[in-house]
């Protein structure tokens, strides 16, 4: 097809309604046909931290290799990630182009895509929207071709279309899925006066479960919700306090939250307090580091820009500090985490909140996951 054509039918895609995966199976078969490539990955990613959290793939490209794709993503240093690229505001590249023909400078590509696949070059473009990234697009090519600059320059004016349609496809997904979310949601439970569990919600037994309560008509509830609790009663006599919450990691290694307060009638008068444990979202990753960790409110606000990609000079100029300053909250954080580099923090990161949910959950509106059935 002429590129006009790709362009309006990907812009048609983008606003047809479809989850995000169908809409990403469909807009690569759209894209191949006006510009042939050998495989591709469409990802979507956390639009606070721009890590990846699922994947579409054409092609020879399996999920066998994923581990060995993030640790060249998240720990290996190399010419550029999709994090780099986001944070420098680069919509497309290509590894032949970036390395003047010399793809093996790349260590993903000689450890990689070469032996593994065979490929002879990636193009990437960062699909941007509305000041949030909403995933990264990644093309291959195989044999002896390499991709041009034309090529590169009709994958950056299509990228806007890509993400406007993962975008939308998020939220479809989540309101297709309706009530069939149901135990895997949150857990909801209101505790008595007496510290008796009276109601729950249908997902509160596999949360309670993840954090060692094996049934909720016998033995007591978990330690964290007791404490809660009484925490919650005490603010409700407190002027100016507020609701207790709790960050814990459940038995299944994920990161939950706790949040409690006083249920109360008509009359403002209760006794009932109403706990409700969900997955931490992306606003919560660097505060539970700070909290796992014991790191300052400076060392938190540098991981959170890491995080994101900021080099040491923008993180320099963003907080008002000299670089020689966030070297040393870096190497503070190092420390306290037990990591030697950037890339370390950025892998622990990844291991903790990411890679135990990709794959087995689906995408919320936020682009953060949501538990499934």
């Amino acid at each position: 097809m002429t590129a006009d054509r790709v362009r309006a039918q990907l812009d048609g895609l983008a606003g047809a309604g479809l989850d995000w995966r169908t809409f990403g199976n469909t807009a690569l078969e759209v894209l191949r046909q006006g510009m042939p490539f050998a495989s591709a990955c469409l990802a979507t990613m956390d639009p606070a931290t721009h890590i990846v959290t699922s994947t579409v793939k054409t092609g020879a490209l399996d999920d066998d290799h994923d581990a060995e794709w993030a640790f060249h993503e998240y720990v290996a240093d190399d010419l550029y990630d999709f994090r780099s690229l986001t944070a420098a505001g680069t919509r497309v590249v290509g590894l032949a182009t970036t390395t003047s023909g010399d793809v093996g400078r790349s260590r993903r590509y000689t450890e990689l895509f070469a032996p593994v696949w065979d490929y002879t070059d990636e193009l990437r473009a960062t699909l941007r929207i509305d000041d949030a990234t909403w995933g990264g697009l990644a093309l291959f090519h195989d044999g002896t071709r390499t991709f041009t600059a034309a090529e590169q320059e009709f994958v950056a004016s299509v990228a806007p279309a890509f993400a406007r349609g993962l975008r939308a496809g998020i939220v479809t997904g989540m309101a297709t899925q309706g009530e069939a979310l149901g135990p895997s949601g949150p857990a909801v439970l209101v505790v008595g006066t007496d510290g008796e569990l009276r109601q729950a919600n249908a997902g509160a037994a596999a949360r309670l479960a993840a954090l060692g309560c094996d049934r909720l008509d016998a033995g007591p509830l978990p330690h964290v919700v007791d404490c809660l609790v009484a925490a919650a009663r005490r603010s409700a006599t407190t002027p100016g306090s507020v609701n207790p919450r709790a960050r814990l990691r459940a038995q299944d290694g994920r990161w939950v939250v706790a949040d409690a307060s006083l249920l109360v009638d008509a009359s403002g008068t209760g006794r009932d307090v109403v706990v409700t444990i969900d997955d931490a979202r992306p606003p919560e990753i660097v505060p539970l580091v700070v909290s796992a960790y014991g790191l300052t409110g400076r060392e938190r606000d540098v991981v959170g820009l890491v995080l994101q990609g900021v080099d040491t000079a923008d993180i320099a100029r963003s907080l008002h500090l000299s670089a020689y300053t966030v070297q040393d909250h870096l190497k503070q954080v190092f420390a306290k985490v037990g990591v030697r580099s950037r890339r370390e923090l950025i892998a622990r990161i990844v291991n903790d909140f990411y890679a135990p949910r990709v794959d087995s959950t689906s995408l919320a509106p936020s682009g953060w996951f949501t538990p499934t059935p």
